[in-house]
């Protein structure tokens, strides 16, 4: 049985991966498998972790926006490692332990979170919104007991060493399965800004911008230095991690898995920085190492957030539930004939929206509410976007009325509600644009 690590990073684009920024990121794609066409089933922090404890889309979880626990009623992903014998950890940011309204329920934000709230994880050390119990430097998490632990330093360093410390801790005759929530490189909500290794900050600072943030006004252009070094330290981080995993001689025994909830775009789609269709927003980094995903390769199949719970699970070797609505990445094959076709995403918050991917094109919907929060899901979409991926990979043109486009428009259409239903939701009526939008 081979030990399983998935080391997740909050708000990192796809394209921050390289050489220069990530040589030991690009160390472990070079052993395993980088996956060039990685996307979130939700570009939202909470909605997109209770996909990953589920292996069900959030409208099936409940937890469509931010704030909303993972009910109860669930089997969390850890409880099937700990029948299966394994050891489970949870490191870092949890972000579904607190209710959304204040004043009703339990709110944990700068709290410990409760035991029935932990998602069966054995080994814990966490806070439940990171980002309100710490900043780039200093903070707290909380043991599984509810003991605040206090630490000083970069935080990406921090939350590091609790999962170093638990490599040391753990029963050496048993398996386990180490779940590593990063905050990097996520906006700090509470300073408007994102905060960076200090060290290295400034040798980002004219580091050049991606082709699809030169076009749009956003904040861009004084945030992008900070995002780059906290990526650069997670990658240093990474490193530390493999180190020690080599130290103990269990590297290779183990299956690493680097990815993240959502991307960031910085202003430019709307006015914060996720919660929108375009690749921007939802186009993720994906490694993975060991479990079969060796030699090197570059994957160009369309993967979604929502595959890696059953792949993780199938790696250990656990029957995968029949409700889990992604795929097993491990049995995928090339195919053209059996391979994902598209990769489906749900929007919150900023709206309520729905969105498919193909290989080449992008079609989104949206509810007419100006609201994404107050319903997980709609009777009725009006057409919102459609990109021509290939001639426009910078997502430049909306073709949403573009009668030239017309019959991909309803190709596309007719896709999403396939995808719809596959999540649970009713069939809705989808109606042509009521909005004209430029971009």
């Amino acid at each position: 049985m081979k030990n399983i690590i998935f080391y997740f990073s909050d708000q990192q684009r796809w394209d921050t991966v390289n050489e220069d920024l990530t040589p030991n990121l690009m160390q472990l794609a070079e052993e395993g498998v980088l996956f060039e066409n990685s996307f979130t089933c939700q570009p939202v922090c909470g909605p997109a972790r209770s996909c990953l404890q589920s292996g069900m889309y959030a409208t099936e979880t409940g937890c469509y926006v931010n704030g909303i626990a993972l009910p109860n009623t669930i089997t969390p992903l850890a409880e099937y490692f700990n029948r299966a014998g394994y050891q489970t950890a949870y490191i870092g940011k949890w972000h579904l332990g607190s209710d959304r309204y204040p004043g009703i329920g339990v709110h944990c934000e700068k709290t410990a979170i409760p035991k029935d709230r932990q998602g069966k994880y054995q080994y814990w050390r966490a806070a439940d919104c990171l980002e309100f119990t710490s900043h780039g430097y200093d903070g707290y998490v909380f043991d599984g007991d509810g003991n605040r632990l206090d630490f000083k330093g970069y935080r990406a360093d921090c939350i590091n060493d609790y999962a170093l410390d638990y490599l040391d801790k753990r029963d050496k005759d048993k398996p386990f399965f180490m779940f590593i929530s990063q905050l990097e490189p996520h906006h700090q909500n509470d300073r408007s800004c994102y905060e960076g290794y200090k060290e290295t900050v400034e040798k980002y600072r004219d580091y050049p911008l991606p082709d699809d943030l030169t076009f749009l006004k956003g904040d861009y252009k004084e945030m992008y230095p900070d995002y780059i070094s906290a990526i650069n330290r997670l990658d240093y981080n990474v490193g530390r991690l493999v180190e020690k995993l080599k130290s103990l001689g269990i590297y290779e025994d183990t299956i690493i898995i680097y990815t993240s909830d959502h991307g960031c775009h910085f202003k430019t789609r709307n006015l914060e920085y996720k919660r929108s269709c375009h690749e921007s927003s939802t186009h993720t980094p994906l490694i993975i190492k060991g479990g079969g995903f060796e030699g090197g390769k570059k994957d160009k199949r369309l993967v979604s957030l929502i595959d890696l719970p059953p792949t993780m699970l199938s790696m250990a070797g656990i029957k995968i539930p029949p409700h889990f609505k992604g795929l097993d990445l491990t049995a995928q094959t090339d195919d053209p004939e059996t391979r994902r076709k598209c990769v489906f995403m749900q929007i919150s918050e900023s709206q309520c929206g729905r969105a498919v991917r193909t290989d080449r094109f992008k079609y989104s919907v949206r509810d007419i509410k100006p609201s994404g929060y107050l319903h997980e899901s709609s009777k009725v979409y009006f057409e919102d976007y459609l990109y021509d991926l290939k001639k426009d990979p910078n997502e430049k043109e909306n073709l949403i009325k573009n009668p030239r486009y017309a019959h991909i428009r309803q190709e596309m259409k007719y896709l999403l509600i396939g995808e719809m239903q596959n999540a649970g939701e009713e069939i809705p009526v989808i109606l042509p644009t009521v909005i004209k939008r430029k971009k």
